[in-house]
């Protein structure tokens, strides 16, 4: 919250300057004084004059009501509309979706100045007509935004409950629903008065917003053109002040995203007592309790030559909303992880130490029926490999449907239907004809989309992402990975994303998790760890990302077998720092709020 002062207090002062402007000791900013044009300084007027003698001080003040009203209108009657739309669309469904969404839509494929150029042409300039035109441009954004909150709401058991107890839907729509979809919508709000503010500067510029002699930024803009070369002052002023306001808008935009922001989990630390009294529900309430908490989890495969462990003493934890990341090279251990957490091991496979709970229950405790139910519905997993995960005999939207079938009682009819959903959700085009067709009819990023609409298919809390961009073009990496964090966005998802990409985890997750040879060997946030890298493995895995044009730098040799492991710190042999205090085992010890394994971590941080 400390991060909101700062920018409310600019975008405040700009406001109360603005408000201020009448009762202010200024001159008419519309009477004309020609014989004193163009001066750069008179008294009581310490920012000159323009081209007809007007003050140029009372102008930008002046100007500042009337672009910071016509923002604030446009943005208001857009946020009226569009979230009422959204709303209906998002619980009615239908023809309120449809109409809604289609016609927002619509509005998106028009150009904003030809769209501004058509009404103009039709209702003539002036600021009724600006504000018409604004709240036309900012309309769909509402209504998008309503519209996926309302669809993760709806199915929240909190609105079920409410249902249950036979309460009408308005008051559902008012009481339930909408203070738990106020954050995101008043984060698109601020957005919108932002960019506003730059339109209306633009339009009136161009002739087609506000009228003279009426203050405008964009009138004082277009006016200091002509005389750039005998006043260039006159012309900075006002772009000082548009940017200035634009500048502060847009921190208190990305205050106001961070604080609201389901996945910023280790920035809301504290109750927000005084806006819970004042907006209830705008702030959801964020459970301190990890989603997925791994303690010590130990795999052991029973072989010819003895016993191996492919995951050793590994522990992290994930919270609903938050992206944890486990990176490391081949054979470390993270799928195995992955699939031991899911209850997923081959029968020679088994855990011999260590606790998984999910929401408090222990997942390696809960017998095979029990497990059943939650893989595929509460927590869900996309493999790495699409073409080997679907069923080559199968068409990929009997699939879905079969996911959806196997954790949910609905005909066959009904499940074909939201299977086809599912795949438009996920962005693959043509989705009934799609659905029909087999793996090997789709390319490999088709392929994978419809991996996680099977994923998504029973709206699960946990998703585990095992290489969910392997052997896929960066076009198509990019796109999977942003329709994985909408959906995280819109569901409050905890995601766990094993992955080789570094560039990935830096872009998407919070945490990161570092495994070499089936131990983790350093644990903490993505910021921290990349920023300062405490484990020689974790810095050599940084080096051997290529950044712009320097030389990568590869680690030599490979990871050991795990019937092979090297006594001591099993990343010694391919260590530069290695010493002969690694011939011990080192153990996972706090530095601050990470852990790393390394007896040596200390003397090479500093």
């Amino acid at each position: 919250m400390r991060r909101l002062v700062f920018p409310a207090a600019l975008v405040a002062l700009i406001l109360l300057a603005a408000l201020a402007a009448p009762i202010l000791p200024l001159p008419d900013p519309v009477r004309q004084d020609v014989a004193n044009r163009l001066a750069t300084w008179l008294p009581g007027s310490p920012l000159g004059r323009d081209e007809f003698g007007r003050d140029i001080l009372s102008r930008i003040l002046w100007g500042a009501r009337a672009s910071l009203s016509v923002a604030f209108a446009s943005a208001a009657i857009a946020c009226l509309v569009g979230t009422t739309l959204g709303l209906m669309a998002g619980w009615f469904r239908g023809a309120a979706e449809f109409l809604a969404v289609r016609a927002a839509d619509v509005v998106l494929c028009f150009p904003p100045i030809l769209l501004a150029l058509l009404v103009v042409t039709l209702l003539g300039p002036g600021t009724g007509t600006l504000i018409l035109v604004l709240s036309i441009l900012y309309l769909p954004g509402f209504v998008r935004v309503t519209f996926a909150e309302v669809l993760s709401a709806r199915g929240q058991d909190y609105v079920e409950a409410v249902r249950a107890l036979g309460a009408p839907t308005p008051r559902i729509l008012s009481r339930s629903v909408l203070p738990n979809i106020a954050g995101p919508v008043l984060v698109q709000f601020s957005l919108a008065v932002a960019a506003a503010v730059v339109v209306e500067s633009g339009l009136s510029f161009l002739g087609l917003g506000v009228v003279p002699p009426t203050p405008s930024w964009g009138l004082m803009i277009r006016g200091a053109r002509a005389t750039m070369e005998q006043a260039p002052t006159y012309l900075l002023y006002p772009c000082l002040a548009l940017t200035f306001t634009i500048l502060s808008m847009n921190l208190l935009c990305d205050a106001l995203r961070d604080v609201v922001d389901r996945k910023g989990g280790s920035r809301i630390r504290h109750p927000r007592t005084w806006t819970d009294r004042v907006l209830p529900g705008l702030f959801p309430a964020r459970d301190p309790a990890p989603l997925l908490d791994v303690q010590g989890l130990t795999v052991e495969i029973a072989t010819p030559g003895g016993i191996i462990r492919p995951v050793e003493d590994v522990s992290f934890a994930v919270r609903a909303g938050s992206t944890l990341a486990i990176v490391g090279e081949s054979g470390s251990g993270k799928s195995i992880t992955a699939t031991a957490v899911m209850g997923l091991l081959p029968p020679v496979a088994q855990v011999t130490a260590g606790v998984a709970r999910f929401e408090g229950r222990d997942l390696l405790g809960l017998p095979e029926s029990e497990r059943r139910k939650l893989r595929g519905g509460a927590i869900a997993m996309v493999f790495q490999d699409p073409m080997s995960s679907l069923n080559p005999v199968h068409r990929v939207g009997d699939q879905v449907a079969e996911a959806i079938r196997a954790h949910r009682e609905v005909s066959a009819e009904a499940a074909s239907r939201e299977a086809v959903e599912l795949l438009k959700r996920v962005g693959i085009a043509d989705p009934d004809r799609r659905a029909r067709a087999f793996p090997h009819e789709l390319s490999g990023g088709m392929r994978q989309r419809v991996m996680i609409a099977m994923a998504i298919a029973n709206r699960p809390r946990l998703l585990i992402a095992d290489e969910p961009t392997t052997a896929l073009d960066v076009t198509v990496q990019a796109a999977i990975l942003e329709l994985i964090a909408e959906l995280q966005r819109e569901r409050g998802m905890g995601v766990v994303l094993i992955t080789h990409s570094l560039g990935v985890v830096a872009e998407v997750a919070e945490e990161v998790v570092v495994m070499y040879a089936a131990q983790v060997v350093e644990r903490g946030t993505v910021a921290e760890v990349f920023a300062r890298p405490l484990h020689p493995y974790t810095r050599a895995l940084l080096a051997a990302v290529p950044d712009g044009d320097a030389e990568p730098e590869g680690i030599p040799g490979v990871v050991p077998r795990p019937d092979a492991w090297p006594p001591g710190c099993r990343f010694a042999p391919r260590c530069p720092h290695a010493a002969p205090a690694c011939e011990r085992m080192p153990a996972l010890e706090e530095a601050g709020e990470r852990l790393v394994r390394c007896v040596r971590w200390r003397e090479l941080a500093g």
